[in-house]
């Protein structure tokens, strides 16, 4: 999306923290263009006419290994400001003559630096700042006309720069919320370093999406796949508002969803005056994830049926020909997908892997770009319903994917009724509003107990609950004991099957909000 502001470049390395990047700078209402980095000048052009920047994003990689991925020539000869990151930061360094070695031990983690030059990236910030770090290589002698900027106990070069050239790096990394001033760092780059304008907002997202899809899909029709969750909504409504009645939309009801939820999607979609074709095909679903106990397996086999009950039902109603996907960054990078090369995949999601291949080139995908925020922000300007747009995040292959290990029908209400009193009592508790994702797990293990004078050895449930700006990372939320204690002890009592309740206390990194 070309913006007369200007907007900035990102050329991505394969961290899972590079969407954060482009997420900040939107923060400072600055268009931020993701390229792998592999991009030629003429393709960063194309994504952002004007570009006032470019960022390097982290990497899993070292820049001394052979086969690293390179710096592009244009990025220094383009005469822009540019911001490395950790591996881009080291990429930046060895381009220009500095050296990069292997720390003497692994930083990761929360880590105190000090500001020594307190201008340009890192202007108006106290001399002590609270950074995240995750390297196992540093600068051991940054590039000629680089000055320290910032040092750490193991990195005594945390922050350099050029600030004549306008060229920056950082070891830690600023996108990310554990870096307590870093969302001001990126800003202070792109604003007052690179002098982009800020003119990214929700309504340019509204304006330039209904260009673009109608752009695309011209006088054709489109098949919308609505999963439950907002992202298929807020696809349906940008679709709508660009094309109109020629927008079919399809609800299916793969028998994973949460109580209540098939009669809550159906009477919402209804009342917007969408054509709508609700389908329950749980039978078609549940058949082929018998026996199945691999989550990969789980999401192409859910992805694939996805794709052949839309193409049912398309030639039921008549000629259709493009299918709509609510996929959102998020889903992008942590299935690695087309595009981004040095990225390890974390997990597959069923609307990025498992269409056929003859589906794929058929995809409109309108919030591709965009964050979850980023989604809702979109969807309450496009008029959609709050019980729409402030729903809690829900994957596409749904209950499936918490329920781990095999997939029945029995296990799945076990799991549905665990999580519906879960989230009862969040609720009651008046807790949902800090918590930006809730949920219930049913593993695949048993445990013995006692209930009145009799054992038993039934299902164990885990509860999920954490707190997030940008559901890239993730905190676990701090709930009352008496809370927990009492969900636990309802859905031990209520929920035929299950002895035995967990919370869950991990964060995002290094767990993943969904443990498939």
């Amino acid at each position: 999306m070309a913006l007369e502001s200007g907007g900035i470049v990102i050329l991505d390395y394969g961290s899972q923290t590079t969407q954060l990047i482009a997420r900040r700078v939107r923060e400072a209402q600055v268009y931020a263009a993701l390229l792998p980095y592999v991009a030629t000048l003429e393709q960063a052009q194309a994504a952002v006419p004007d570009f006032r920047g470019v960022i390097l994003s982290g990497g899993a990689a070292s820049v001394y290994d052979p086969g690293a991925p390179r710096l592009p020539g244009w990025v220094l000869d383009a005469g822009v400001p540019v911001l490395g990151i950790c591996y881009g930061m080291q990429l930046l360094t060895q381009a220009l003559g500095g050296t990069v070695a292997p720390s003497a031990s692994r930083e990761y983690g929360k880590t105190e630096i000090r500001i020594d030059c307190a201008e340009g990236l890192l202007a108006g910030l106290d001399a002590a700042q609270t950074v995240w770090m995750s390297h196992g290589d540093r600068l051991e002698r940054p590039a000629e006309g680089f000055a320290p900027l910032a040092s750490s106990d193991n990195a005594p070069f945390a922050a350099v720069g050029n600030v004549a050239r306008g060229l920056y790096g950082v070891q830690f990394h600023p996108e990310v919320m554990h870096t307590a001033h870093g969302t001001e760092m990126l800003r202070n780059f792109v604003i007052e370093v690179c002098g982009a304008q800020p003119g990214w907002t929700a309504q340019n997202v509204i304006d330039a999406s209904v260009e673009a899809i109608r752009a695309q899909v011209g006088a054709g029709r489109v098949l919308l796949g609505m999963s439950g969750g907002v992202d298929s909504a807020v696809a349906g409504a940008l679709i709508h508002r660009a094309v109109g009645d020629q927008l079919v939309a399809v609800f299916v009801n793969h028998g994973m969803l949460r109580k209540g939820e098939p009669e809550l999607v159906v009477e919402v979609t209804q009342n917007l005056g969408w054509n709508l074709v609700a389908v329950d095909a749980t039978e078609e679903f549940l058949d082929p994830l018998r026996g199945v106990e691999d989550p990969e397996r789980k999401r192409m086999i859910i992805g694939k049926t996805f794709a052949d009950v839309f193409e049912r039902e398309a030639s039921r109603v008549g000629q259709l020909d493009w299918l709509a996907q609510g996929t959102i960054y998020p889903d992008v990078i942590e299935s690695a997908g087309t595009g981004r090369p040095g990225a390890d995949r974390i997990k597959s999601h069923h609307n990025v892997g498992g269409l056929p291949d003859h589906l794929k080139s058929k995809l409109v995908e309108p919030l591709r770009e965009l964050f979850k925020d980023e989604v809702r922000a979109v969807g309450s300007l496009l008029g959609l319903p709050d019980e729409i747009v402030w729903r809690q995040p829900f994957p596409g292959p749904g209950l499936g994917v918490r329920c781990v290990g095999e997939i029945t029908w029995e296990r799945l209400e076990t799991l549905r009724a665990a999580d519906d009193i879960f989230l009862t009592e969040l609720r009651a508790a008046g807790l949902m509003d800090g918590i930006g994702q809730a949920f219930a797990i049913l593993l695949p293990v048993r445990s013995v107990g006692v209930m009145g004078d009799n054992r038993t050895y039934d299902e164990v449930i885990a509860l999920r609950a954490v707190t997030t700006t940008d559901f890239m990372t993730a905190d676990w939320a701090r709930i009352p004991d008496d809370v927990l204690a009492h969900a636990s002890s309802r859905i031990v009592n209520e929920v035929k099957g299950v002895n035995r309740v967990l919370y869950d206390i991990s964060t995002k990194p290094p767990a993943t909000i969904e443990w498939e």
